[in-house]
């Protein structure tokens, strides 16, 4: 058999594009399942995951709310609600760098990525299942808004368009927190960096006070960093007013993001060991 011969039979065995593309969805969603299912049988890491968020929901509310006036129909749970939404998809994202640090040094993204099976499926399973409990987070919050007097004011569309948006952004921040567990590999250390930059980026938004009442050095950067683009979007959609100018800025960050961040997780993950 010629040199040309064998090539051209490796090539005719070789599984074509679309065949090869349906295994790397199959195999996603099975790791996907396989994360949600150790999410859900362990009640404890749902309540956790759940806890931190209505806190915030029911400190703000309860013991601030009444010392920040705001100029919203329905008073500050309808501007804070917006915000909390936004954190909640931020800080969500703690699961994703901690769980890839945690399976990276016990060895179980090697004994995976050692199956007969896509190697884009561990990371892109993370960050589906990651998603996927990010958005039922999202919802209970939501729930839990509803309980302590917050009302979308703007119709369906515009609800659903907040939960779209506030998803698309915690699946944005998924990318860098997939990154940095990757390359940092140590749980403590990734938690720890986490806090260093999501906190301040959060609380020095439009999120929980309006940008206004800041000090003016401080007023530069709130608003101009993605997190109050994002939150004065949903915000837009949930209550009524302009969205488009800060819609397009949202997008903008958040593809700036992925772009960065989703191959330089990737990078990370091809390295990893």
């Amino acid at each position: 058999m010629t040199a040309a011969t064998a090539l051209s039979t490796l090539h005719l065995d070789e599984p074509p594009l679309a065949q090869r593309a349906r295994w790397a969805v199959s195999d996603t969603l099975t790791i996907t399942r396989r994360n949600l299912m150790v999410w859900m049988r362990v009640p404890a890491y749902i309540a956790f995951t759940v806890i931190q968020p209505v806190m915030f929901v029911l400190m703000f509310r309860y013991v601030f709310g009444g010392a920040i006036p705001v100029q919203v129909h329905g008073g500050y749970v309808n501007f804070l609600m917006p915000g909390i939404i936004g954190q909640t998809a931020a800080f969500a994202t703690f699961g994703t760098a901690i769980a890839l640090a945690t399976e990276l040094r016990k060895g179980v993204i090697d004994r995976l990525r050692s199956m007969p099976m896509a190697r884009s499926a561990v990371l892109a399973g993370r960050l589906v299942a990651d998603t996927a409990r990010m958005l039922v987070t999202i919802l209970i919050v939501i729930g839990v808004g509803y309980a302590v007097g917050f009302r979308f004011q703007n119709g369906v569309a515009g609800a659903i368009g907040m939960v779209a948006l506030a998803t698309v952004f915690g699946l944005a921040i998924c990318c860098i927190a997939a990154y940095t567990g990757l390359a940092i590999k140590d749980e403590e250390s990734v938690q720890a960096f986490g806090m260093i930059w999501l906190f301040p980026i959060t609380f020095l938004s439009s999120a929980f006070v309006p940008i206004k009442t800041m000090p003016g050095w401080l007023q530069a950067f709130a608003n101009n960093q993605p997190v109050t683009y994002v939150i004065d979007t949903m915000r837009a959609l949930a209550l009524g007013g302009p969205i488009q100018a800060n819609l397009l800025k949202s997008i903008a960050c958040i593809a700036a993001i992925l772009l960065i961040f989703a191959p330089l997780a990737v990078r990370a993950y091809k390295r990893a060991s």
